[in-house]
């Protein structure tokens, strides 16, 4: 999550202070009318000095607040998660091929979804923590050396060579990630069906269901 910070400058501040003072050393300082003036003055300098030097914006990441399902495995596995995912994308930021970035991206966003599974369904705990225990390690070894070795721009058979390789495999973690999230999501897909099922049962029992509908 991204959060904009503003810095304002402190030349307007220092630009009425300054307003302030000559003001003081030139015109007479004897009743309210004076002070009224300088005030206005200084403000005056300070609303235009705003304008020629505004705040300069910053855009921080503001990790999410966890969430907690109060089992503690379940809550561990998740900061496991929330810890992987985050250090994927710091490693996406520090890579300059586009594609590669690309696929580290949708890994990313295919990693995140596979760990918030078992919010909506604990029944899937044991599948996630192996994917945690055996997947994700060898990904972020991978992700790893990517980066080192396509630090600085070297190049050479070997280096190329395996930064080839990398990106192929990166491409087959991909779809083999994807595939893992379907298969966790179809016990979802059957639980749903089966209650859908029910319900029409339920209704065709008591003469409410429509015959278009009827199975």
């Amino acid at each position: 999550m991204k959060k904009v910070k503003r810095h304002p400058s402190a030349i307007p501040l220092y630009g009425a202070a300054a307003a302030f003072v000559l003001y003081a050393l030139i015109f007479p300082m004897y009743n309210w009318t004076h002070y009224s003036l300088i005030i206005t003055a200084g403000l005056v300098v300070c609303v235009i000095l705003r304008a020629i030097f505004p705040d300069r914006v910053e855009v921080i990441e503001v990790p999410a607040e966890s969430v907690t399902t109060g089992d503690a495995d379940i809550d561990a596995l998740l900061r496991e998660g929330e810890i992987a995912v985050a250090e994927m994308k710091k490693l996406h930021d520090a890579i300059a091929e586009q594609s590669v970035r690309s696929e580290i991206a949708a890994i990313i966003d295919v990693t995140d979804k596979i760990f918030k599974d078992v919010i909506d369904d604990p029944t899937d705990y044991r599948a996630v923590r192996r994917f945690a225990d055996f997947y994700l390690p060898t990904t972020m070894k991978l992700l790893y050396a990517y980066e080192r070795f396509g630090r600085g721009g070297a190049t050479g058979e070997s280096i190329d060579a395996t930064l080839a390789r990398i990106e192929e495999a990166l491409r087959q973690i991909h779809a083999s990630y994807e595939k893992q999230y379907d298969a966790l999501f179809k016990n979802q897909a059957l639980d749903i069906e089966t209650d859908i099922m029910v319900l029409e049962a339920l209704l065709k029992r008591d003469g409410l269901l429509a015959s278009e509908f009827a199975v």
